[in-house]
């Protein structure tokens, strides 16, 4: 089935879901919530989107070679040897968490809005004092 013959089809379904719960008798008022299904009134049009582009921010490495991640949280976002490279609304949350306000996060599905929870999480953690060659149980650990 193609996506806008599927959005055809419930479009259609709702109509006569909503419709059975009444029986209009009046012929101008039936005539006129005719008129109105017809139009479209009761439902937005199909918004198809693919791949969101969200605004490109600066990398890992930019952020702690400015001050802005500190090296322990720089080496938390990595893939090997290569930082990762955030989207604007990340480094923002970056900045947020950094001065220690708090924040919300609302983009769009797969725009990385875990990563700016993590942010905090790793900042803090990164901040607190563990003896050498031992791991803390607070410590994050991440599975690449």
């Amino acid at each position: 089935m193609k996506a806008f013959d599927f959005d055809h089809y419930l479009i259609d379904a709702y109509e006569r879901f909503s419709r059975s719960f009444s029986a209009i008798r009046a012929p101008d008022l039936k005539a006129e919530i005719d008129a109105q299904y017809d139009a479209g009134k009761f439902w937005p049009d199909a918004l198809l989107s693919l791949n969101p582009r969200f605004l490109a921010g600066p990398s890992v490495d930019e952020l702690v070679t400015s001050g802005d991640l500190d090296s322990g949280t720089g080496q938390v976002f990595r893939f090997g040897p290569t930082g990762l490279r955030f989207h604007r609304h990340q480094a923002e949350a970056i900045a947020k968490a950094k001065s220690g306000k708090s924040y919300v996060v609302t983009t769009g599905t797969g725009s990385g809005k875990s990563l700016c929870f993590l942010f905090r999480l790793s900042m803090q953690s990164s901040k607190r004092a563990v003896p050498e060659n031992r791991v803390a149980p607070w410590q994050l650990s991440f599975i690449r």
